[in-house]
């Protein structure tokens, strides 16, 4: 079981508990634009997602963990590890801090600085990429702060708001050898 402890917040695998916070977010349409969800998702589908959330990122390719405020051990958010690739060591990474109130309290700074540090050293991955609006200005001053950068924007990628957006791509590779 993945535990990962910073100072304000600690990283943890899902558990069936999660049930009512994990709906909550993905059923939260002001999120859906950065997770690019375009329907709600029933109790029933999260239900069977936490059962088989046991599988490791080999099998299942992707790592999907509750970000915790230390202190009450509430959840707060999550973090993820997508579209994960063994073989060319790489995966995609994904970051939400469900309410508004939690954003910018250096939970989101903290989580995906304990995730980079895990992708490297333990799953000994070469590079972690992200996919990000580019309207979506906070996200990208938190991952170029970990030295992402910027290599690419895919045109009109999205549709939001009725009108088309672009996406840039943005990629990381480890200095570790």
């Amino acid at each position: 079981m993945i535990t990962l402890k910073g100072e304000k917040i600690y990283l943890r695998a899902l558990e069936p508990e999660d049930l009512e916070f994990i709906y909550a977010i993905e059923n939260d349409e002001n999120i859906w634009e950065v997770s690019n969800t375009q329907t709600p998702y029933s109790k029933f589908l999260i239900r069977q997602y936490l059962e088989n959330a046991h599988q490791d990122i080999f099998e299942a390719k992707q790592l999907r963990l509750a970000i915790c405020e230390s202190q009450s051990a509430k959840a707060i958010g999550l973090i993820d590890l997508f579209d994960f690739d063994a073989k060319n060591r790489r995966a995609g990474i994904g970051i939400v801090i469900q309410d508004e109130i939690d954003r910018k309290n250096g939970y989101g700074k903290e989580a995906l600085a304990l995730l980079i540090e895990y992708s490297f050293i333990h799953l000994h991955l070469h590079q972690l990429f992200a996919n990000i609006s580019i309207e979506n200005i906070p996200s990208i001053s938190l991952f170029t702060t970990f030295g992402f950068e910027k290599i690419g924007v895919k045109k009109d990628w999205n549709f939001s708001n009725n009108s088309y957006q672009d996406e840039a791509l943005f990629q990381r590779i480890s200095n570790l050898k």
